[in-house]
């Protein structure tokens, strides 16, 4: 079973997911924007060891907390090679990209699924565990990223939100920003899908 728990974190209230197996000390965080301090204090009160941090993308508000996390927990980082273009700062220890579409890989004794959903940004990516869908900057319960930043693109997110409405069943969603929700509910009531 899956356990989530969800920092509300910066000025942007960036959602920071830190994922693991329910009774597992082995993690991974998705997108920590800010308040590194607070995401380790969490981590160290939980007991929970970071093996990587996972990105939907490269906005500075969803990766402000990297570099001192690496610094400090010398986790792996993992982010879509199209995000070569953003300002990752991540100058501290190794950088792994997830470039295949819908690439499959196990950290942390995870099974995480990339599906490449690009729009928001060029290498906007949704990260799929279990029954869970990071949807990112992406979708949002009710609404969809923007795309009026450098390098997002209004037809592009479109055809990324008519894959996701494609996905067989139902997931619970968990977006970068805001309350989480259902594939279903965003398949029934989000206009943008």
């Amino acid at each position: 079973m899956l356990h989530i728990d969800t920092l509300v974190v910066g000025d942007y209230q960036v959602n920071c997911y830190i994922v693991r197996k329910e009774g597992e000390s082995r993690c991974i965080v998705i997108d920590p924007g800010y308040e590194a301090d607070g995401i380790l204090a969490f981590l160290k009160a939980e007991k929970l060891c970071l093996e990587a941090i996972l990105l939907t993308h490269g906005h500075f508000d969803h990766v402000g907390a990297v570099k001192e996390l690496v610094a400090q927990t010398h986790c792996r980082v993992f982010v879509d090679a199209q995000e070569d273009t953003m300002p990752l700062q991540l100058t501290a220890g190794p950088l792994y990209r997830t470039d295949e579409y819908a690439s499959q890989f196990e950290i942390a004794g995870l099974q995480v699924s990339v599906l490449h959903t690009p729009g928001h940004t060029p290498g906007s990516v949704c990260l799929m565990i279990e029954d869970a869908l990071f949807s990112g900057d992406t979708l949002f319960a009710g609404s969809c990223g923007r795309t009026d930043l450098p390098g997002g693109d209004w037809v592009t997110i479109q055809k990324s939100l008519a894959a996701l409405q494609a996905l067989e069943g139902n997931y619970r969603v968990f977006p970068g920003h805001g309350e989480p929700s259902t594939l279903e509910m965003e398949r029934q009531y989000n206009p943008y899908l």
